[in-house]
């Protein structure tokens, strides 16, 4: 009897030993790269400090970067900028320009080292809980895609909304005029 269970546990182990070890779970670049042509208009990325809530809306997916959110963001823009399909709106707390270095060391340089890798996008801002309520509310029906950084001054996070490459909003508005006009 014991030579029976014997051979049936080693027939059973014999096939986990040569298993394939586990993956390694993919890098955020990886996961970035992945879900980049899957994402369009309407989609959101946010690049976000490291006390930004694990939001809990069917859209929402968090990936932990553990890198720092001045190494995120341009690696993020520089993806979109190369897709042919999406373009970024740029969202940013309205607090961060009240955030004092003496509250939070380093906000000072921050504010400067952002304003570098923003140079050139239009910056609008909103307050953060408008933001978070605006992005909770995207995610019931878009995917919204967060890189959580390693970043330790508040209000710092990035939010960029997706809209289309090859659709600007001035195509959009005067499209939606001659629909205004056509139905008068």
């Amino acid at each position: 009897m014991f030579r029976n269970f014997f051979a049936v546990a080693l027939f059973l182990a014999v096939p986990a030993l040569h298993a394939a070890p586990p993956e390694e779970p993919a890098s955020w670049q990886a996961k970035v790269a992945q879900e980049l042509p899957l994402l369009g208009h309407r989609n959101w990325i946010l690049i976000v400090d490291s006390a930004y809530p694990l939001q809990v809306a069917p859209g929402v997916e968090t990936v932990d970067t553990r890198a720092p959110l001045t190494a995120v963001l341009p690696y993020v823009l520089g993806e979109i900028e190369n897709s042919e399909h999406v373009r970024p709106d740029i969202y940013m707390d309205a607090e961060l320009p009240f955030v004092t270095d003496q509250d939070a060391p380093g906000t000072s340089q921050f504010r400067a080292n952002i304003a570098d890798v923003l140079h050139g996008y239009p910056i609008q801002t909103m307050p953060h809980d408008k933001l978070i309520g605006t992005v909770n509310d995207a995610g019931k029906t878009f995917q919204i895609l967060v890189l959580k950084t390693n970043m330790t001054i508040p209000y710092s996070s990035v939010f960029i909304q997706l809209k289309a490459k090859y659709w600007g909003d001035d195509a959009e508005a005067r499209l939606r005029a001659k629909m205004g006009s056509a139905q008068k």
